[in-house]
Formats: C-alpha cells, structure tokens, sequence
C-alpha cells in the first residue's frame, strides 16, 4: 500500500520554517514586514513615541510641574500658541508642549509595564491549562471564564478603587483585565499544536511531555501571543487615559498625564478646544501605531493572510 506524501506549502509550514523562503518563520515574518508599507508606519510611529518618551526632559522646554503662567489663565480664556509656548498653556498655567512630551512617559511606561505583567501571568496560566492535561486545564479555564465574565473597564476601575490611586494599582488594573486573553490564546494556540505531526514524533521517540510542552509546543506557539500583545498595548494607552479620565489614575498633580489633560479641558473646550485636541490626538496616534504594527505582524505570522 502507498501512502501519499504530505506536501509542505508555504500555507502549511512545519516547525516554525517558512518553506516559502527556505528560512525560519519569524527570519520570514521580518523580511515580509520590512516590505509592508503598514508595517512601516505603525513601526515609525511607535518608534517616535517610544524616543519622545524616553527623551521627554531633552525634548521640552520647560518642567512637567512648572505654572509660570498661572496668572494669565483666567475663567473664560487659556492663552493659545505664540512666542515661548509653541501649543499654548494649559488650564494650570503649564506649557501645554512641554505636558504632552511628559505624559507620553507616563503613558508608555504604564502600558508596557501593565502589558507584560499581564502577558507573563496569562502565559503562565495558559501553559498550564494547554500543556498540563485535562484537569488541570479545566480548573484554570474556570478561573479565566469568571474573569472574562466582568467588563474589562469595571474590572480595571474595581481594582483601582481598591488599592488606591496610584501608577502600580493603574497597572495591576489593565494587567489583570489583560490576563484572561493572553490565557486562552496560548492555551488554544498550544492545543493546536499539540496535534501536530512533530509532537507524535516526539512522543514516539520518548521524549518527556514537559519537554515535549516547553521545547517543542510553546515555542511554536508563542507568535499569536506576541502578535496579541502587541495589539494590546494600544489599548493599555487608552485605557491608561480612561481611568484618568474617570478620575482614578495618578493622585500626583504634579504628573503629567493624557487623560488627566482631557478631563482638564472638559470645562473650556469652548473657548480653548486646543485643551482637549493635542491629547486625544496624542492617544490616537500612539493607539493607531500600536495597531498597524500588531496588525502587521499578525499578517506577517499567519500563512493564511499573507498576500
């Protein structure tokens, strides 16, 4: 009897090879980024507002706690753009310019700190409940089942309420809303896996099931959980500013923020919409650049979406 061999595609790859190319999946991934123009502007964008953050004291012109003009500031008007401040003060008498550099830091340091707190706890979970056998999965499964049951914001402003008002309960807060999808992507994503071709090889060659799990399955499964966090940190941004804006984000009114900036301008957006445009287009822009690089990726990695 003959069997029919089973033909390797470039939309079938196996062990992380892009036979498309000859070369590993993620070598692969990056040549296909580096030609995608989407790809390309999310990662100019992100790499702008990653160097304005880091070099935000460099790059403004003033301090983030300085009110040089409070005086000038009045109940119907805010000073606009001209001569020494390049955007306008804020409410508080602040270079409007100079409170935009400062609150990218804040904004990128929570989001990436919340991010990979809440990746490595769901990559945990999600090991265990893919890699661990059925028990084990079921048990954890609930636990991602009861956290996925309650809104993500409800969850995040609960948390915040509890521990207070600070930039370590803002983070454990988008953290812990994150958890959850990281948990059953890569539990999925190591199911998946784990019916392969190479893992019956493995196993009947006698390898180990934790060496099977931890070298074999979860590195062949860990691209959609990159792809996914990296999606997430443009929602870690928005969200950082939400509960600034609901009020529950850094009790220091010494620390710049967007969303604080936002909830600053509701009051004179009439007469000084500049309060309200400059920080909501920060936050889009950093979002959207988040985006199309996660999307970008996501295109890069799957074999079914790439043109």
């Amino acid at each position: 009897m003959t069997t029919t061999p089973q033909i390797i595609s470039p939309s079938n790859p196996v062990l992380g090879v892009d036979v498309e190319h000859g070369t590993s999946l993620w070598r692969g991934a990056w040549r296909r980024l580096r030609r995608n123009p989407v790809a390309i502007l999310g990662a100019f964008l992100v790499l702008a507002f990653v160097l304005v953050a880091i070099f935000a004291e460099a790059l403004a012109p003033y301090a983030a706690n300085s009110r040089e003009w409070a005086s000038e500031v009045t109940l119907t008007s805010v000073p606009g753009p001209r001569d020494g401040n390049l955007l306008g003060i804020d409410r508080y008498g602040s270079d409007l310019y100079s409170q935009l550099l400062y609150g990218a830091r804040q904004s990128l340091v929570i989001g990436v700190v919340s991010t990979l707190l809440g990746l490595t706890v769901g990559a945990v979970l999600g090991v265990l409940a893919g890699g661990l056998g059925a028990k084990v999965d079921m048990v954890v499964m609930r636990i991602v089942d009861i956290l996925l049951s309650i809104p993500s914001l409800l969850l995040a402003v609960s948390i915040v309420a509890v521990l207070g008002q600070n930039r370590y309960a803002v983070m454990i807060a988008i953290a812990s809303a994150q958890v959850p999808v990281f948990a059953r992507l890569l539990r999925g994503t190591m199911l998946s896996q784990a019916k392969s071709d190479y893992v019956l090889a493995a196993t009947s060659l006698g390898l180990r099931r934790r060496t099977i799990v931890m070298g074999h399955v979860l590195p062949n499964s860990l691209g959609p959980t990159i792809v996914q966090a990296t999606l997430n940190l443009s929602t870690a941004v928005i969200e950082v500013a939400a509960l600034s804006f609901l009020g529950l984000g850094e009790s220091d009114p010494a620390v710049a923020e967007w969303g604080r900036m936002l909830v600053a301008a509701q009051d004179r957006f009439a007469s000084s919409p500049q309060l309200a445009l400059w920080p909501g287009l920060a936050i889009a822009v950093s979002a959207l650049g988040f985006t199309l690089l996660g999307e970008a990726l996501r295109e890069a990695l799957d074999p079914k979406g790439r043109r």
